[in-house]
């Protein structure tokens, strides 16, 4: 599975736990002691985020990381990785 695929889907996760706790970037950012720049590169998995980061931002959230069998990636994934 593609590395940037594992981050993107990650940060989608993220942005959903954030959204579902009804919580803004800004407030996520000041719980997990990051600035909202930051808070949205993680969001969009960008690879230049170090794993401190999205730590501090899953803790934050309540969440830790678990690491699992990757599936399939979906059709709406496949497609954005030839755009």
């Amino acid at each position: 599975m593609d590395f940037t695929l594992i981050t993107e889907r990650l940060g989608m996760q993220i942005r959903s736990r954030r959204q579902n706790l009804g919580l803004t970037q800004a407030q996520l950012a000041q719980r997990a002691r990051l600035t909202r720049q930051k808070i949205i590169a993680v969001e969009q998995g960008c690879l230049t985020v170090t794993m401190v980061a999205y730590a501090k931002a899953l803790g934050a959230l309540g969440c830790e990381l678990q690491v699992v069998p990757a599936v399939m990636p979906t059709l709406d994934e496949i497609q954005g990785m030839f755009e």
